[in-house]
């Protein structure tokens, strides 16, 4: 029986960059806890909206809003669309005063004058105030926006108006500059301006003055800003970075759909590093999917978020159908207010988005977890190669330490980074894995084993393997740990990768220490003469729709991995999970509490209840799901690291017990089943 050794210097080597990664995830978890404001915030068009819905005056609404919760209320820049609306202005096609004149129906002797002078044309848009403040923003910004040349200012008697060369449908939908009256009502309310102006074509630092002279005598709590540009675009973020500092306003980031990074936005990512991360991700939820959710779902949805992808700006919706006998006013302010209430029971105050400090890794630790991970591979190697002497696993060991480490040093080290923590994700659960594999073989046993010790070893196993994996976990945590991580600006290569490679290196581990199809079990011939011999196996249609089924069951497991595979979860599942979100901090991966840390369980007891090698076999390589899993949630660095460390902890923990339980439950059935077969033989 070959043996296996674990150098000893390198476990060292691991313990040492762990205490590293400790020290270096205890200083996330008190960046992450420093962060806990979330700014609700809703559009005040909505709350404009839910008066009109309700007929009741806006201010009433504004007062109750406030009072349930609401610090913020989102202003978009204004439009004609808008406009003709509320009647502050309005935008005019030329044709259809053309129309008006020849029909007769144009009484207004000034505009029948410039009709009759040609001064109107038909493929012109003609633009009329009737409140002196929004007309002269209005006016600004269309020379901003469309220049001299396209526009013109027209006498109509003793009023001025605009000729605007434009498409009518296009200018209606044009944005005009942030509107000073809307972000005056929301102040004079008591809440903040989330601002959302948008960019110019060709835009100058003399645009950007103007928005943010627009913007200097209210209260504003973020800027968040609209379309697919930043204000200054690609090119000319400078400005905008300079007089957000000099107002201290924090940039909101738009998470994306996907719940993947962020919407795209040119000059987004320049302004976050400008503003030296003064910023804080935002969340709605999506338009047509409100109206499907119940308010108790959609509000248990708001904290899920906040806590588990550091969202800090909650832009909330209304509803426009009451809920049960409640108006529809009550049904919105109870929304709100239920919600702020379920965040400050998760420790959330409601206010100005907060925002994480500017927090990166010291360089030191970095290297010194670079030492660690890179033992653990030399230490995987040395697992699945034992012919490899020490010597020539510290030269292996001195040459991936250096590769890694100067250009960690020197400060280019980003991708050597995300590669250790894909090393991390990946080698630190097989090395679990490979570890009580490596333990059943010294405890060959001749007879079967008990129930009780039986149930300590499988305990124990579960115990050790997971917390070799939440070694993993931290050195992945620990060489990750910086805000650009935090926010997601910057994210871990390699979900899908993690989901697969550990149970490949446990495979191959698996071959190199067990015969799984020969006699003698623990004498398994050498890899490639195993592998061969599996090839060359004879498959029954029985054993090829078993395979069959196991690549479909795979393709789900991998494809539902990530946030892009478009693998549907089923109804009862989602159930589960919800289920589990109320049971517990942090809920429980499924692969982890439902199918791996059992699987784990079962395998100590396929082997001291000597099952067939192949299930032994599978079993190992299902529990390696449960372990590669643990790690791999450290990966979605926006989670809180105490949070994932929970999670972890929580699977773990349920996962055993419902293994134990299984377990307990076929040792029963094995039992009676051998006593009806012995009173059988009695009988007979």
């Amino acid at each position: 029986m070959t043996k296996f050794k674990y150098n000893r210097l390198l476990i060292v080597c691991i313990i040492i960059g762990l205490i590293a990664a400790i020290g270096v995830n205890i200083q996330r978890n008190s960046v992450e806890k420093a962060n806990m404001t979330v700014d609700l915030a809703i559009d005040y068009e909505d709350m404009v909206k839910l008066a009109q819905l309700e007929g009741i005056p806006v201010e009433e609404v504004l007062s109750q809003a406030k009072q349930a919760g609401i610090s913020s209320l989102a202003v978009y820049e204004t439009t004609f669309e808008k406009l003709n609306k509320n009647g502050k202005a309005m935008a005019i096609a030329g044709s259809s005063v053309l129309e008006n004149y020849y029909s007769g129906t144009l009484s207004d002797p000034a505009w029948r004058t410039l009709v009759q002078q040609g001064t109107i044309k038909a493929d012109e848009v003609y633009v009329v105030g009737h409140d002196k403040q929004t007309y002269t923003e209005v006016k600004e910004d269309l020379f901003r926006r469309l220049g001299k040349e396209r526009v013109n200012v027209l006498d109509l008697g003793n009023q001025e108006i605009l000729a605007v060369k434009a498409n009518y449908t296009e200018l209606l939908k044009m944005n005009l500059g942030m509107p000073t009256d809307e972000m005056k009502a929301v102040n004079d309310a008591g809440f903040y301006v989330l601002a959302r102006p948008s960019n110019y074509k060709n835009v100058t630092d003399d645009d950007i003055n103007a928005v943010f002279d627009r913007l200097k005598d209210f209260k504003i709590s973020e800027i968040v800003f609209s379309g697919s540009e930043t204000l200054g675009g690609l090119h000319n973020t400078e400005r905008t970075i300079e007089l957000m500092k000099e107002r201290d306003i924090t940039l909101g980031m738009i998470e994306h759909v996907t719940q993947l990074q962020f919407y795209p936005q040119d000059g987004l990512y320049d302004i976050a590093r400008g503003l030296d991360y003064k910023v804080a991700r935002l969340y709605t939820i999506p338009k047509d999917e409100q109206p499907k959710l119940k308010m108790d779902v959609a509000v248990e949805r708001w904290a899920n978020t906040d806590e588990e992808r550091n969202i800090r700006i909650d832009l909330m919706r209304i509803y426009e159908k009451p809920e049960g006998d409640m108006s529809l006013l009550a049904t919105n302010m109870k929304y709100i207010s239920d919600t702020k209430a379920k965040l400050e029971s998760k420790g959330f105050t409601i206010g100005s988005a907060s925002h994480f400090e500017p927090f990166f890794g010291n360089t030191i630790l970095q290297v010194i977890m670079l030492l660690g991970i890179c033992s653990a591979c030399v230490l995987y190697i040395s697992l699945v190669y034992p012919s490899l002497s020490n010597k020539k696993q510290y030269i292996l060991l001195a040459i991936c330490f250096v590769i890694t480490a100067v250009p960690v040093l020197i400060g280019k080290g980003s991708t050597i980074r995300i590669m250790a923590a894909l090393a991390a994700a990946n080698v630190f659960p097989a090395i679990g894995m490979i570890s009580q594999l490596d333990v059943i073989r010294r405890n060959h046993l001749i007879g079967k084993l008990k129930f009780g010790p039986l149930l300590l070893k499988a305990v124990k196993a579960i115990v050790c393997a997971s917390v070799v994996s939440m070694m993993g976990a931290m050195f992945l945590s620990g060489i990750l740990s910086d805000v650009e991580f935090f926010l997601e600006m910057s994210i871990f290569r390699g979900i899908k990768l993690t989901f697969v490679l550990p149970i490949i290196l446990v495979a191959i581990a698996f071959m190199q220490r067990f015969d799984i199809f020969g006699d003698n079990l623990l004498t398994p011939p050498a890899f490639k003469e195993q592998a061969k011999r599996i090839l060359n196996m004879t498959v029954s249609v029985k054993a090829l729709v078993g395979f069959l089924i196991a690549m479909i069951v795979a393709v789900i497991f991998i494809g539902r991995s990530g946030h892009t595979a478009g693998v549907p979860v089923p109804g009862i599942e989602l159930k589960i999970r919800a289920f589990l979100e109320q049971a517990f901090y942090a809920r429980p991966r499924s692969k982890e509490i439902f199918i791996g840390h059992p699987a784990l369980i079962i395998m100590i007891m396929a082997w001291y209840r000597k099952w067939p090698a192949a299930i032994f076999f599978i079993l190992s390589i299902v529990a390696t799901i449960g372990q590669g899993s643990m790690v791999e949630t450290f990966a979605h660095m926006r989670t809180p690291v105490f949070m994932s460390l929970m999670r972890g902890f929580d699977g773990a923990l349920w996962g055993a017990v419902i293994g134990c339980v299984v377990m307990g439950a076929l040792y029963l059935w094995q039992y009676i089943a051998s006593s009806s077969d012995r009173s059988k033989s009695l009988n007979e």
